[in-house]
């Protein structure tokens, strides 16, 4: 059985005339009758009481015509839905967050913008270290992630950044130099550094640790905070002070001030990373996307 029968059967069904049917078809109205009768033939009875003036549905038909509708229904959906998800306008895609620009708002406003262009794709996200996104993302377990630049392995990927931002101190409220507008890294030498584990953001961590030695001064580490976020209660606590993305500021925490720092080498860059040679419609679509400034 082959969809056109099931097309031709409905044609007859809904005009109840085979040449009302053949014309609606586009098609002469002896092989359309033909085809009909093969079906019958195929399902072993008849589906059309044949009368003088057109014909009726039997109740065989009747019910063969319901399921007919439903068929013709179904495959053209299936159809749509494969040629959305080859245009890269439905289906599904899995991004990846860097826990180290989780903050940043241009992350979530290109996100945005492309569910606005396109409604029908189904959007997964899911935040984690540097070292567990980038393994993901080369073994095609997400199709594009969020990172923040330098990154150890970006050139095994195509990259397209979408932002820039400085890095603050952060630093008690009560901490001496917390009304000064600008700090100078060699001031908390002799403070105690909060820093995330390496594995979380290992070139933002060579980030902080450079900038520290170009200060002058070996940092005086302490207690680790799990994430980068996780850092400005540990320094509202009194842990020590530590070096933050901007867009950390959004954590207004009472106990800590951000402040920014006279070293011009801690700005980092946040970038789209996918795979290169990945031709996936939709990755090309959402990299194409234009940024907010």
């Amino acid at each position: 059985m082959e969809l056109r029968h099931l097309r031709y059967f409905v044609a007859v069904a809904q005009t109840r005339h085979f040449t009302r049917a053949a014309e609606m078809l586009g098609i002469s109205q002896p092989p359309l009758s033909q085809q009909i009768l093969r079906l019958e033939r195929e399902i072993g009875t008849p589906l059309l009481r044949r009368l003088s003036r057109g014909v009726e549905l039997t109740e065989a038909g009747e019910a063969f015509y319901q399921d007919a509708c439903q068929i013709l229904e179904l495959t053209g959906h299936a159809l749509e839905k494969a040629k959305g998800i080859a245009r890269g306008v439905t289906g599904k895609l899995s991004l990846g967050v860097a826990s180290s620009v989780a903050f940043h708002s241009a992350i979530f406003a290109l996100m945005k913008d492309f569910q606005a262009r396109y409604p029908s794709m189904t959007i997964l996200t899911r935040e984690q270290n540097m070292a567990s996104l980038m393994h993901d993302l080369q073994e095609g377990l997400l199709d594009a992630a969020f990172v923040r630049l330098p990154c150890e392995s970006s050139k095994a990927f195509n990259l397209k950044v979408i932002a820039s931002e400085k890095m603050l101190v952060a630093l008690p409220a009560s901490h001496a130099l917390g009304t000064r507008p600008q700090v100078s890294l060699s001031q908390l030498a002799d403070d105690t550094l909060i820093m995330f584990p390496r594995e979380v953001a290992p070139s933002l961590y060579e980030l902080v640790i450079s900038a520290c030695l170009r200060a002058g001064f070996q940092p005086h580490t302490g207690q680790q905070s799990p994430q980068i976020s996780s850092s400005i209660g540990m320094v509202a606590a009194g842990f020590g002070f530590a070096i933050v993305p901007e867009s950390l500021c959004c954590i207004a925490h009472p106990g800590v001030v951000f402040r920014p720092v006279d070293d011009a080498a801690l700005n980092t860059d946040i970038a789209l990373a996918w795979r290169r040679f990945d031709r996936s419609p939709a990755v090309m679509h959402l990299s194409m996307m234009p940024t907010r400034t």
